[in-house]
């Protein structure tokens, strides 16, 4: 979290290329979308106390590119994201993960094993992309197995 914690305004407004989010929105994304499966798709609780408090919003931070976030909330947003996953983690057992969710239509959906593929995935390849863009600038790079401190 210190690399998200130590960039500047301008370091987060630095985008991969002319056409692709800036820093600031990919990690934004990257924390809203852990409360759309968990919490909307997978009816979990926990994000009142997240940022992103409407889990089936279709319109997250990185939709609006006029109002950039600061280290600060993204940090708020992926720490507070991350405690929502932990919960699941450690409420859910093995039998649970196979569980699916049923669609208002009726029709089978995701189980919560999916989901946790798809959180761990989308997770490492954002935090993959942010890498290389923070590297390419000379920036420090995202570790993701990092020991944890104190």
């Amino acid at each position: 979290m210190s690399v998200v914690r130590d960039l500047t305004p301008d370091q987060l407004a630095i985008r991969p290329a002319p056409d692709r989010w800036p820093v600031w929105a990919t990690l934004g994304h990257t924390a809203g979308v852990r409360i759309y499966w968990l919490c909307g798709v997978l009816d979990e609780p926990g994000a009142e106390d997240t940022p992103f408090t409407a889990p089936w919003s279709t319109t997250g931070w990185e939709d609006d590119l006029d109002h950039a976030r600061t280290s600060v909330e993204l940090v708020e947003a992926l720490e507070t994201t991350w405690d929502v996953v932990d919960g699941c983690l450690r409420r859910w057992t093995p039998d649970m993960l196979a569980e699916r969710f049923i669609r208002a239509d009726g029709v089978p959906w995701h189980s919560r094993q999916s989901v946790l593929m798809r959180l761990l995935t989308h997770d490492a390849y954002h935090s993959g992309e942010l890498s290389q863009t923070l590297g390419v600038h000379g920036l420090r790079q995202i570790d993701l197995w990092a020991p944890e401190s104190g």
